[in-house]
Parts: C-alpha cells; structure tokens; sequence
C-alpha cells in the first residue's frame, strides 16, 4: 500500500473500517475523530476502532517497512484515570479481535496504553502498565526455538534472582522493548514511529522517547482503539484477563493520520 493522510475534515478513508463493540462508538468530532467508548460495564466487551486489515488474510496486511507513521491525538483522561487498553500502531492481530482466523502469537510496534489491575511485564525495566512505545515479535524463529522451554523457564522465574537472569535473553529473543511516554494524555501531542528495517524509533512533538528498538516483522495492519479490558502477563507463569466497568465517558481524538512508505 502507498503512502496515506488523513486529516478527519469529512469522509473517512476507504482504507479504514470501524469496529465497534458494547457501549463503542467512533464518531466525528468537528475536524477530528472520536472513539468513545461510554458507560462500560465488566459483564460486556466494549470497544472503538478502526483498522485496515478487516476481511484481510494476515498475508495480505498491508504494510511493511521501511515507513513512518504520525498521529495527532489526545484523550479524555490522563494515565493515572484513563480505564482500559488503547492506543495506535501496527500488529497482526493475533487474538481473533475482529475475523475468525487461526490464533497466533504477537507481533506489535505502537503507542499502547494499559490501566490497573493490567500488568503486562513484558520489559523487564518498564512498569507493567502505563502509556508506553513498544515492540514484540514472538514469531522470530529464535523465539519460537525456546517456546519448548517456556514451562519449565516459568516455574524458575517465580525466583527473582532467577527471573533477573532468565528474562533478559528471552526479552532479546522476542524484540521486546519499552518505555514510559511522560506526555500528558489530555493535551493534544504528535506521535511519531518510524518502522525501520531492523530498527524502531518513537517520539513525541519531535522528542526521542525510544531510539534503536527491533523492528517487528511483518505484514502488520494499522489499528486505533480505545476499550474496557485488562490483562495480567507475567514471565512467571501468571495470566488473567477481564473487563472494567467505568461509569464516566472516555474517549480518544485524533485529528491528523500520515502513514508514509519508503522511509528510512
């Protein structure tokens, strides 16, 4: 796929499809786009996207690097309030979230938020919740050499001194890098990727907050969402997963997307 802007000033791109679920909504806002996601609930999924790879083989995906990708965005709540996952970026939407296609593991390179009682620790120097840039690739070949030992590597980690020496090299294998984004949620800010061939750079208003991350593997599609779920992933062993339910209206605006390929 060739280079793309959207600026949201009227009819969405017929790159992007909506998906919505629960109390989700995707709405235009004046010059901007609007996902909403409004009086959720524990007992229901609610959730406001839109991505390009719906009705798409994960083959057919359609972007790969070398590309960079801007967004201008802002939220209703801050990191310590905002209630649920969101964020924007490319992966291979490995969990069925919207086709029914063979479960896999993930690949991701974005912006992604995570609010209590998530945990994902993932990066064994980053907090396991917050809004962060990351990368992952559990697909590498290398990755998939080590799944055999991945029970028995669990159960030795419950050890920390065990995990500070195991996790690393399993967090290398995967290309698994994060870090903290310090932006205020609520103000408006542009967010920057730049997808490398073997390298990764996010930044914000134009400030580096991660330089030389490994650069997932691709296709990838490109999605943008904001709903009510959580999740526990711990290298020890220990996964949970639920809904939140949250009484106040939240939502994410975006009022500018570029996707440019062919950058390096």
């Amino acid at each position: 796929m060739g280079s793309l802007t959207e600026d949201f000033s009227g009819q969405l791109c017929p790159s992007w499809r909506r998906h919505v679920s629960g109390q989700g909504s995707v709405e235009q806002a004046g010059r901007a786009l609007r996902l909403i996601n409004s009086s959720t609930s524990s007992s229901r999924y609610t959730n406001a996207q839109i991505d390009d790879y719906q009705r798409r083989s994960r083959r057919q995906f359609p972007w790969h690097p070398p590309l960079q990708l801007t967004v201008r965005a802002r939220f209703s709540h801050g990191a310590e309030s905002l209630s649920g996952t969101a964020g924007f970026g490319f992966w291979n939407d490995p969990f069925l979230m919207t086709e029914r296609r063979i479960p896999t593991l993930p690949r991701a390179i974005w912006f992604f938020y995570n609010s209590a009682p998530s945990d994902i620790k993932l990066d064994a120097k980053t907090p396991g919740r917050g809004w962060k840039a990351t990368t992952i690739d559990a697909l590498r070949p290398v990755a998939l050499l080590l799944a055999p030992l991945a029970v028995p590597a669990a159960l030795l980690m419950n050890i920390p001194s065990l995990y500070r020496v195991l996790w690393p090299p399993v967090q290398r294998a995967l290309h698994v890098r994060e870090s903290l984004v310090e932006a205020a949620m609520t103000q408006w800010h542009t967010y920057r990727i730049h997808w490398g061939i073997e390298r990764a750079t996010f930044s914000v208003d134009g400030e580096r907050v991660m330089a030389h991350a490994p650069s997932p593997g691709a296709p990838l599609g490109f999605v943008m969402w904001l709903d009510n779920q959580y999740m526990v992933v711990k290298p020890w062993g220990r996964f949970r997963w639920g809904l939140l339910e949250e009484p106040c209206c939240q939502w994410m605006e975006v009022d500018r997307l570029v996707i440019e390929t062919g950058v390096s």
